[in-house]
């Protein structure tokens, strides 16, 4: 059963938290394998699957630039490799819509928006390395399709640039707190900015992209208020993928899937009420009774009355407010003190 992923687009509290697993350069260029990659998700508990809509000319323009810090390797031998060629997506999209899954994807280029659309996308994913380009994200946010809009090294002026430009076509958009590390250190995960975020864009439901090597960054974002949780999702840590140091394999999304159902539930709503298992405790709690025989107008004091479980009389609250007061007729020893008794 499909997702309504609409409702996502509305600030809510009481919304469980999406899964979505993202495919991204885990197919390591092979057709079966992405496709293979879409069914684990959708059976280990995924509600979203994401793909990256690009090729290199959708990225980089000339093949002999370096990518600094990475052993000189060329950006557009990286992404050749990396790719999720266009070709690929009408198989993708059909086996989803077998899966009875929503697949959504990134683009990359304006190219890309408009091949997607073909495709007819319910919503789009924005990436953090894309966040500045307002060139490529106006072509996005005029298609009027929902937006996830990943904030990796933005800051506050540049989220809320970004949203503002989307905000001129729609409404309909979810931020995700993500740290463009891979994999991110514990220590840099920082989803106290979870919080920060709901604080400046009070409308906006908020969520996470996590790119740690592991889930236990995803399960404490869900107490924070995170309405979205994004794993990379990878078959075996076995494949040689640029993004398997900070992919989950089958086992984790399960595991992710199936605690943060439960983490959702023991959440509640934060109210002040009994809860119906505690209809059966709440007859254990103390009221008053007599300790002593108490003979008709004596005073009720600390020497003939105390209290106890379980709750058959007065409650014990109101001990000090008929100290003083005198019995209406003879009270038996152990006997529940009630309203009829006193005066």
């Amino acid at each position: 059963m499909k997702i309504n992923i609409q409702k996502y687009f509305k600030y809510k509290n009481n919304l469980k938290p999406l899964i979505i697993a993202e495919i991204s350069a885990n197919h390591c260029g092979s057709k079966s394998l992405f496709l293979k990659t879409i069914k684990s998700a959708a059976k280990n508990g995924a509600d979203l699957i994401k793909i990256q809509t690009y090729e290199p000319e959708d990225i980089t323009i000339d093949k002999s630039f370096d990518l600094p810090n990475w052993n000189k390797k060329k950006i557009w031998k990286l992404y050749s490799k990396a790719q999720t060629p266009y070709k690929w997506h009408h198989d993708a999209f059909k086996l989803a819509n077998k899966l009875n899954i929503e697949l959504f994807s990134t683009p990359f280029s304006k190219r890309a928006v408009d091949f997607l659309l073909k495709k007819k996308v319910k919503l789009f994913k924005i990436s953090s390395f894309e966040i500045n380009d307002f060139n490529l994200v106006k072509k996005i946010a005029s298609t009027k399709k929902p937006i996830i809009l990943s904030t990796g090294m933005a800051s506050l002026n540049e989220i809320r640039e970004c949203v503002n430009i989307i905000r001129k076509f729609h409404n309909k958009i979810i931020l995700l707190h993500c740290v463009s590390g891979y994999p991110t250190p514990d220590h840099e995960a920082n989803l106290m900015r979870i919080s920060s975020l709901k604080k400046y864009f009070k409308n906006i439901n908020i969520g996470l992209s996590d790119h740690s090597d592991d889930i236990l960054s995803s399960i404490s974002s869900i107490p924070l208020g995170a309405k979205v949780i994004e794993k990379h999702f990878i078959l075996s840590k076995k494949l040689k993928s640029f993004d398997r140091n900070f992919s989950i394999t089958p086992q984790q999304l399960k595991i992710l899937s199936t605690y943060t159902k439960k983490i959702f539930l023991n959440l509640g709503d934060g109210k002040f009420k009994i809860q119906k298992k505690e209809q059966i405790s709440i007859k254990f709690r103390r009221s008053i009774f007599s300790i002593k025989n108490i003979k008709k107008g004596e005073k009720l004091s600390q020497d003939n009355i105390s209290t106890f479980r379980p709750a058959i009389g007065l409650s014990a609250k109101y001990y000090f407010q008929i100290l003083g007061k005198k019995a209406k007729k003879d009270i038996e020893a152990n006997t529940p003190i009630y309203s009829s008794l006193i005066k």
